[in-house]
């Protein structure tokens, strides 16, 4: 005798398990945001580490390299391995790392403990990155099945720049009113990553373990043949804008404390703030447009900033450098939606993660050469000129790869 599932036993299951998705994908956003937000605690600190230490301003650079060279470490290492491992999974053990950072940035701060703790917190967000947001589409997907998918790629896209934006305005009202300041932060962010571990352990996973495991290798940036064109064209476009995240990140703090003499941390993290809160807002406001006129308005406030950033660097005008800022993150977050849309939108499901990882490598290789190259030019060269040329250079990138991207995008890319 064979017994059925009465259809309303199922429609309440698939109504249970909807919801649990839509809650899951809530709670991803949040640990991501502290993820995030996490990476750029430090920056309105360096000059207190530079007092510490006595080291000089090219250190500076070096240590935020190390969580480039750390995040581009992750994605190579642990980018793809949620695809068959589960997002969850992966999730839960960068967290881990990302707490052992934490505790060191609490309780070390000589510069070699400096450099292990940024390439750990680097390390964790490689494998975070690309694993949180192929999580929070496919968590949409099921949570909210015929939904516009575009929404989990723009709420993805801008929990990325979201939490790095809230990092250093955190950072500068903790350490401006309270004692403490290279402890108290980093004590906050442990309490906070041990909570989004275990409001992790809830989320659900949305990915099938396969019976045998796959052997392990290193994620292969190789991208299936039919997505090549405009992947390339997509990364490029990354690497071009966060290069303008990477300065203002690394060197906002040499600029405002050391060119034009205002030494206040909270300063510097507003400024940091502005910057890529602007790229937050402008993925929000503009990120269900289609790609071509995400492209174009990205394209445009970014040249324009850009042009201002020199102009403000070159007349050491504080108005017009945070001005230039705002725009320069809000073309930023424009082009890099597209990107990550792009990346996902190419890409089989099967191969997400992997595309995912791929994209956000590119993206830190801009954050990280550049950094470094403008490092070594500031030991040697005043900060406003080597903002000035910086500027210049990064103006020909954006406009060179977001024409390239305007001209690859497809109908398929517009969704």
């Amino acid at each position: 005798m064979t017994t059925t599932t009465p259809r309303s036993t199922r429609a309440d299951h698939d109504d249970a398990s909807r919801a649990r998705h839509r809650r899951g994908f809530w709670v991803v956003v949040g640990a991501f945001t502290v993820l995030m937000a996490f990476t750029t605690l430090p920056t309105p600190l360096y000059p207190l580490y530079q007092q510490l230490d006595g080291f000089p301003t090219f250190v500076i650079t070096l240590i935020f390299a190390a969580y480039g060279v750390g995040v581009m470490g992750g994605l190579y290492l642990a980018g793809h391995v949620s695809d068959y491992l589960g997002r969850r999974r992966v999730l839960l053990a960068a967290t881990t790392v990302e707490i052992v950072s934490a505790v060191m940035f609490a309780l070390l701060h000589d510069t070699g403990s400096l450099l292990v703790a940024r390439f750990l917190c680097g390390l964790g967000i490689g494998a975070v990155t690309a694993t949180a947001t192929a999580h929070l589409a496919e968590l949409h997907a099921v949570g909210r099945p015929g939904a516009d998918s575009r929404f989990a790629s723009v709420v993805a896209g801008a929990v990325n720049t979201g939490g790095l934006a809230l990092g250093p305005l955190v950072a500068g009202l903790l350490t401006q009113f309270l004692p403490h300041p290279l402890t108290v932060p980093y004590a906050v962010w442990v309490v906070l990553l041990v909570l989004a571990f275990v409001a992790l352990l809830f989320a659900p996973e949305t990915v099938d373990r396969p019976a045998g495991r796959p052997a392990y290798r290193p994620q292969r940036v190789s991208v299936e043949p039919k997505a090549r064109p405009h992947f390339s064209a997509a990364a490029v476009a990354a690497a071009a804008s966060f290069s303008v995240l990477g300065v203002f990140t690394s060197l906002t703090a040499s600029f405002v404390g050391g060119t034009l003499g205002l030494h206040s941390r909270l300063l510097t993290g507003a400024i940091v703030f502005g910057v890529i809160g602007a790229s937050t807002v402008s993925q929000v406001v503009l990120g269900a447009r289609d790609v071509p006129d995400r492209l174009r308005a990205g394209m445009a406030a970014m040249s324009v900033g850009l042009v201002l950033v020199a102009v403000g660097a070159w007349t050491t005008s504080l108005p017009v450098f945070v001005v230039a800022g705002v725009l320069a993150g809000a073309g930023v977050g424009l082009v890099f939606n597209v990107a990550i849309t792009t990346a996902a939108t190419v890409s089989s499901p099967e191969h997400r993660g992997g595309t995912l990882a791929g994209m956000f490598l590119a993206a830190y290789v801009g954050i990280t050469v550049p950094v470094v190259a403008a490092g070594v030019a500031v030991t040697f060269f005043p900060a406003s000129a080597v903002l000035v040329v910086f500027a210049a250079v990064v103006l020909v990138a954006v406009l060179v790869s977001t024409t390239r991207l305007l001209a690859h995008s497809t109908p398929s890319s517009h969704s």
